[in-house]
């Protein structure tokens, strides 16, 4: 007999159906497996007849030849485990019930438990967009599936379970919905810019980096508190959309790294060390295309701390992605587009002794050996970082002073005032904030006066500017007005948008 059954491959973020057809005839006992299966999916073969027998189960002694359809398309992962177990009892005429319009997904165990498994989130969101509705899953995948609306969602816990419930042997209650309001309202952050004293430079230029989704160098001495503020950036982000929390959760769901909850709820930090590699950073792997590190911080923070300790190719790596806010990786088996739209914040010493530049230490390092510390980072890569800031120490009157400091939450509704204005300005055009303009936008929001133009052409000559530099440098005065409230870009605007590429004189 033959029996349909389906299931769904994942293909980067992408569920992709697959049909499950298995044929069980007379014939010389055998078990054949075809298209394009994984080694994961080959070895199924024998979880699945341990576990149709550990649940009181027949696993036909017959010739048994199974297809997962598209043939062309290779087939990855355990969680085909347990449509290939429904799949053989129907065919073996142990299982008569209506499986049509019903997809199934989950890991085997050998006593014929139902075992979580990696990418449930995105495979549901692509199945539901294609018209399923109804889907037997493992219990442990139950909170992630809980916050799709519009579809019935069975997580059960053995193979059994899936036999009663398609039978109506028992009954069992679809998931049920959770609110993602109050799952985000439980997630508190740890920091906040109230504990960092002194920095006001730096804490205005993240607030205007986090405003118009600029990407941000903090550079000088050790324990000046550049990883103190770059944590606070995500305090000061406004709280993410539902629609942001599902493209996020998804990639955390394919990559296997969703806490309990089910849901992100807060914006990602991602700060990997500096030993990590280019496929570590942008995604990749032999068998299985995984996402990297700066797919991981999509709509939050990647940061770099120690800068020039990362390889020069490593950095070179983050170029592309920068500029388009995705990132494709090609790879033999194929390629996968994963989104990467984030803010880049990045930490360095100024010199190999980390006090150049001081006013309260003394630099022991040459000329020459500064120059050769700074030139590990690439002109191009540094032209794409918005705002440069110096962070200098700060005397232990202020450390101890009793002098408040404003807190995340009201450094947020400024953010949030001045990314309304954005969404505003961009509300039919799809881009959602300044970093983002194209060269028309710059023309169109923002025209400089004849004022501003004369300040910007001589910091242009001055510093040796780039195009690319002169065009961030508008993008981050549009900012700056925005946070003032100001329809158009004024000479104040410019001339605080330009004194963030301090590094750029310096010619890294």
């Amino acid at each position: 007999m033959l029996s349909k059954i389906t299931s769904f491959a994942l293909k980067g973020l992408e569920g992709v159906p697959v049909e499950v057809e298995t044929d069980i005839n007379k014939g010389m006992v055998a078990y054949d497996l075809v298209g394009l299966p994984d080694a994961a999916v080959k070895e199924s073969k024998e979880r699945v007849r341990s576990a149709i027998k550990n649940s009181a189960l027949y696993f036909p002694v017959n010739k048994i030849t199974v297809n997962l359809a598209p043939a062309d398309l290779k087939k990855e992962g355990s969680h085909y485990d347990l449509p290939l177990a429904v799949s053989i009892l129907k065919a073996s005429d142990q299982l008569s019930a209506d499986t049509d319009g019903i997809v199934f997904l989950g890991e085997l165990a050998l006593d014929g438990a139902l075992r979580a498994v990696t990418g449930i989130l995105p495979i549901l969101i692509s199945a539901k967009a294609k018209g399923f509705t109804r889907f037997v899953i493992p219990a442990g995948n139950s909170n992630e599936a809980s916050y799709i609306e519009g579809t019935e969602v069975f997580a059960l816990g053995s193979l059994r379970d899936v036999v009663d419930l398609l039978t109506g042997e028992k009954a069992f209650a679809p998931v049920a919905q959770r609110s993602f309001k109050a799952a985000q309202s439980a997630q508190k952050y740890g920091s906040d810019t109230a504990f960092v004293r002194g920095q006001k430079v730096a804490k205005r230029a993240l607030e205007i980096a986090v405003a118009g989704g600029h990407n941000i160098l903090l550079a000088g001495p050790p324990g000046t508190g550049k990883t103190m503020l770059a944590r606070c950036i995500p305090t000061i982000m406004p709280d993410m959309t539902f629609e942001e929390a599902l493209e996020v959760t998804k990639i955390h769901s394919v990559a296997g790294s969703l806490s309990e909850e089910g849901i992100v709820t807060m914006r990602p930090f991602r700060t990997p060390h500096h030993t990590a590699t280019v496929v570590s950073l942008c995604g990749g792997g032999n068998a299985k295309i995984h996402p990297g590190e700066i797919s991981m911080a999509h709509k939050g923070v990647l940061f770099l701390d120690e800068l020039p300790e990362y390889t020069r190719r490593t950095l070179e790596s983050l170029r592309q992605p920068l500029e388009d806010r995705v990132i494709t990786v090609a790879r033999a088996g194929g390629a996968v587009t994963f989104p990467a739209d984030f803010i880049l914040c990045a930490s360095m010493n100024p010199c190999p002794c980390g006090n150049y530049g001081s006013a309260y230490l003394t630099c022991s390092c040459s000329p020459a050996q500064v120059q050769k510390y700074r030139s590990k980072i690439s002109g191009p890569l540094l032209d794409r970082i918005d705002l440069q800031v110096e962070v200098d120490g700060i005397k232990y009157d202020d450390l101890t002073g009793e002098s408040n400091e404003e807190s995340s939450e009201e450094i947020k509704r400024r953010v949030e005032r001045a990314r309304a204005v954005q969404r505003e300005r961009f509300k039919d055009e799809g881009t959602m904030l300044n970093a983002n303009m194209g060269e028309k936008q710059l023309k169109e929001y923002c025209r400089l006066s004849p004022v501003c133009e004369n300040i910007l052409r001589a910091a242009f000559e001055a510093m040796h500017l780039s195009a690319r530099a002169r065009s961030r440098i508008i993008k981050v005065a549009r900012t700056i007005a925005d946070l003032a409230e100001s329809q158009e870009i004024l000479a104040e605007h410019i001339l605080e948008a330009t004194s963030y590429r301090s590094y750029d004189s310096d010619k890294i």
